[in-house]
């Protein structure tokens, strides 16, 4: 067996990686089990573990992570990899893998190959119902995006916040969220920026009131907006790109990127920069002058809110 993992979702990678090696574990011990890093290894101790047999169990596992960071070993693997006995297992932990070279169709074509891309809102959302499902509870689909939107887009941090509430009550709702769960404030700043483009004054002000009350800032407000604001200029510019593959060049969520799109198509280039100008002066201003800046940055949103 020769499994490939890859993709850009770390989370679900680890998950797997875990899983078959656990397997393996269960049913031939640790002593069949070697780990081998393609970036400091060198090319002939890799060799030597794939070609060798199993000494001390019926079975050897090698997880072999980055080997496409082995010149070598990448130049070699074809040949390697068919010529691997009957009584070995690899699995190659390839994150990162260049979708251009010989050394992935290869692995695609003649590995396990199981590729975990990132997850966007939606995506998200069915997970977490699925693996309530899986662990005897229940999530709706909408609460789950609540979820999402409330605690952010990181899976690890979504698992834990799904266990804490199935342990309190099987069946999660809405009012349980909110009483065992923390607003990530950077998911609540774009509530906020959304509310305010929605012309929505009261909503605005009410998450910046809660933003206050969790000991946030102005200034470290300002910060986030600046942030959100950035991450929309960019789904403005991303031209013809898909918001995939232009949240993967800008190195930033897809999740949040997709959110952002939908400001930007609100707004002009003109009004963008305008945006981002106000929010420069008043974080100016607050360094140079006396500036009640709570007052400031809440004029800041009524401005949007028109």
């Amino acid at each position: 067996m020769i499994v490939t993992l890859t993709g850009g979702n770390d989370f679900l990678l680890r998950h797997e990686l875990g899983r078959l090696v656990q397997k393996f574990l269960a049913e031939y011990g640790d002593l069949g089990l070697e780990r081998l890093n393609g970036d400091e290894a060198e090319y002939d101790a890799i060799r030597e573990a794939l070609q060798s047999l199993p000494f001390f169990a019926a079975r050897k596992m090698i997880v072999l992570r980055d080997a496409s960071t082995n010149k070598q070993f990448v130049e070699n693997a074809e040949t390697l990899l068919d010529e691997l006995p009957e009584t070995t297992d690899v699995i190659l932990y390839e994150p990162k893998l260049d979708k251009r070279t010989a050394y992935y169709k290869f692995l695609k074509k003649s590995t396990d190959f199981r590729e975990f891309a990132a997850l966007d809102e939606n995506g998200l959302a069915r997970w977490l119902t699925q693996t309530a499902k899986e662990k005897q509870g229940s999530l709706s689909t909408s609460d789950a995006r609540y979820l999402v939107e409330r605690v952010g887009a990181s899976q690890q941090m979504l698992a834990n916040e799904l266990d804490k509430l199935l342990l309190y009550a099987p069946d999660i709702t809405r009012e349980t969220i909110e009483l065992l769960t923390e607003a990530n404030p950077q998911s609540t700043i774009f509530e906020l920026l959304e509310a305010a483009f929605a012309g929505n004054v009261k909503r605005a002000l009410d998450l910046y009131a809660e933003q206050r009350a969790q000991k946030v800032e102005p200034q470290q407000i300002i910060a986030m907006l600046a942030w959100q604001l950035h991450i929309v200029a960019l789904a403005k510019t991303a031209g013809q790109r898909s918001p995939d593959v232009a949240a993967k060049e800008a190195k930033v969520s897809p999740f949040v990127f997709k959110k952002s799109v939908l400001i930007a198509r609100k707004l002009t280039l003109v009004q963008l920069k305008k945006l981002v100008a106000g929010l420069l002066d008043i974080d100016r201003r607050s360094k140079r002058e006396s500036l009640d800046v709570d007052e400031a940055v809440q004029n800041y949103l009524l401005q949007i809110a028109k």
